[in-house]
């Protein structure tokens, strides 16, 4: 896994600007069958791809939190909502939550979770490749593709799959 995380920015740079016209096209004319396609590809990907070899996502990039996630994990650690976000989190540019800093400090050295049961809804979406009206995020989807090798190999597959 190693390797493939070393290789990875350098196979999404070099496929960039591919991914970014198809995409705006994949935009423009959407598949009457991509929110099924998609499905099917997330699932076939994660069926081959264990998460806790990689925790890149992790490791790399911090989720937004939403109030409902802070109310959550909050409560999960018996905190006040405002101690947990004192103690964990940073008002970013877009005036949204997240880590004060990565890699994530809920991460284990195992690539476990410690909140994984109550973790934020980015995190449990994360990389979003399976999401309804999947063309309206390919921007994301271009960002995720350089950090989740899941997501580099749904969205090269998708590529070959779809005719634009």
């Amino acid at each position: 896994m190693d390797e493939t995380l070393r290789k990875l920015p350098r196979k999404a740079k070099d496929t960039h600007n591919e991914s970014k016209k198809f995409f705006a096209k994949l935009k423009k004319k959407p598949p009457k069958n991509l929110d099924v396609l998609m499905q099917d590809l997330h699932d076939a990907e994660f069926e081959r791809t264990d998460c806790l070899t990689c925790a890149n996502c992790c490791k790399t990039t911090g989720p937004l939190f939403t109030d409902k996630d802070v109310q959550r994990i909050a409560k999960h650690f018996r905190m006040k909502q405002q101690q947990f976000i004192e103690t964990y989190l940073r008002v970013d540019e877009d005036n949204d939550y997240v880590l004060q800093a990565v890699p994530c400090i809920f991460l284990g050295e195992d690539n476990y979770c410690s909140i994984y049961d109550v973790r934020p809804k980015a995190c449990r979406e994360f990389p979003h490749t399976d999401r309804k009206k999947f063309q309206q995020i390919s921007n994301i989807t271009l960002k995720n593709v350089a950090i989740c090798p899941a997501a580099y190999n749904i969205v090269e597959e998708m590529k070959r799959r779809i005719n634009l």
